[in-house]
């Protein structure tokens, strides 16, 4: 697959797209980390509004480490900020956090696309891991013994690489209904001002091109499994 032209043919523009994601996500972050809201809140303290003016006293907040490593766990209802999110004074902090406490209140609402999101997540972790290392033996197992033995392997593997696919399709709205309950919710109550928004907007915005390009490539990956497996 790394030498198959096709391949790059089919994932280079996706390549690029993720790229381009990735740096607008870290541009805009940088830009938004500048300004302070009015508010003064941190990211930390935002959630924690949020969650409160909620009545949502079962989320935990804690800091992890990394850099934009920012989640909510369903499972232990907990929300995980970077140190630059957890206790920055910006709008790009008080951004990703109001973001994340939306799937926060996905959960307490039943929102059904997390709800099957996070269903997938196992099956989606094992078919991503493994189909790829399980259509190369099928690819090899079709070259030395013929295809009656090796395309059976490549069908299993695609069928693995599917439900990763699938976890992709359900995550874009997940993710945008996260922010378009963030990006609302810090203006209701008061985090910041519908000017101070426009920055938060871009923030979230370019987080979302790193979804879609995600998807995307998911998607092109299984196109090129599928040909490949045909011939």
């Amino acid at each position: 697959m790394i030498f198959d032209p096709l391949y790059f043919i089919l994932l280079g523009p996706v390549m690029l797209l993720a790229a381009f994601a990735q740096y607008r996500v870290k541009s805009t972050f940088a830009a938004a980390s500048k300004y302070r809201p009015m508010s003064g809140l941190s990211g930390a303290e935002t959630a924690q509004r949020i969650l409160d003016v909620n009545d949502m006293r079962e989320v935990k907040i804690e800091q992890v480490q990394g850099t934009l490593t920012d989640h909510y766990d369903p499972r232990s209802k907990t929300l995980r900020l970077s140190p630059q999110v957890y206790s920055g004074r910006s709008l790009a902090a008080v951004g990703i956090a109001a973001h994340e406490v939306g799937h926060a209140l996905q959960d307490k609402k039943g929102y059904a696309p997390l709800k099957l999101r996070n269903g997938l997540v196992p099956m989606a972790s094992i078919g991503t891991n493994s189909s790829i290392a399980i259509f190369m033996v099928g690819m090899l197992l079709a070259a030395f013994m013929g295809p009656a033995i090796g395309q059976p392997v490549m069908i299993v593997a695609i069928g693995l690489f599917s439900i990763g696919v699938l976890f992709q399709l359900i995550n874009l709205p997940v993710e945008f209904n996260a922010s378009s309950r963030a990006k609302r919710i810090v203006v209701e109550e008061g985090i910041a001002t519908i000017e101070e928004r426009q920055a938060i907007d871009k923030v979230l915005n370019a987080a979302a091109m790193t979804y879609v390009a995600a998807t995307i490539s998911a998607i092109m990956t299984l196109v090129y499994l599928v040909i490949r497996s045909r011939d």
